[in-house]
Formats: structure tokens, sequence, C-alpha cells
């Protein structure tokens, strides 16, 4: 992430880049904790990235189902509860961001059921 010095702090410039990401995981390796109920902290948005197969993601306030792929992912807005379930073989990384990620394609973000 690039920044620059004013005296009321740093000022980001650019599109926000994600601050850390997790392993890619797998349908077998997809931890427990993201196919039941969770939310990310307050203040912290999630990219959920298919890199193959496809994932069904559910928001639980207010209610949604969409199924993501490698062209369509999902963003996980801040205190938001949700769970994902792959949908056969699936390959898939979840990347957490400090503000807002901006996706090329926002309108192409995933497929709502």
């Amino acid at each position: 992430m690039r920044g620059d010095r004013r005296p009321d702090g740093p000022v980001k410039i650019g599109a926000p880049e994600p601050y850390r990401s997790t392993p890619i995981f797998d349908e077998t390796t997809l931890p427990a904790g993201l196919r039941r109920e969770h939310r990310t902290k307050v203040g912290v948005w999630g990219v959920i990235r298919v890199l193959e197969g496809r994932l069904r993601y559910r928001v639980l306030d207010p209610v949604s189902e969409t199924i993501l792929d490698a062209e369509h992912p999902g963003i996980v807005l801040p205190d938001q509860p949700h769970l994902v379930e792959p949908i056969g073989p699936v390959r898939m990384v979840v990347e957490f961001y400090d503000q807002e990620p901006q996706l090329a394609s926002m309108g192409d973000c995933a497929i709502h059921v």
C-alpha cells in the first residue's frame, strides 16, 4: 500500500490492497469455522476469491445466497454474518482489507440464487 504523509496522518493513494490473505483452501482443507456462521471484525472487509470450482456464499443478515466462481468474487462487509459451502472441488482464498475494496467490476461480484 502506498501512502503520503500529511499533518493529520498517512493518506492512502490508489486502490486499497489487502493487508492479509488466508492460505489457499480446497474443499477438504476449508476450515469448519468458515463453513458455519462467522463474521469479520468491525472495519474489516473481505473478498472471497475462488481460484477453481464454485462456492456457495450465504449472507445471513440481510439474507442472500450467491454462487462464487473465478469470474465472480464475493464481498464480505464488516461485521456481516455469513458462511461458505463448497460445491464440489474448489480452491479459494480470502483477502482482508481495512477499507472498502475496489474491484474492477463490482456489478459482476456474484451470481444471486
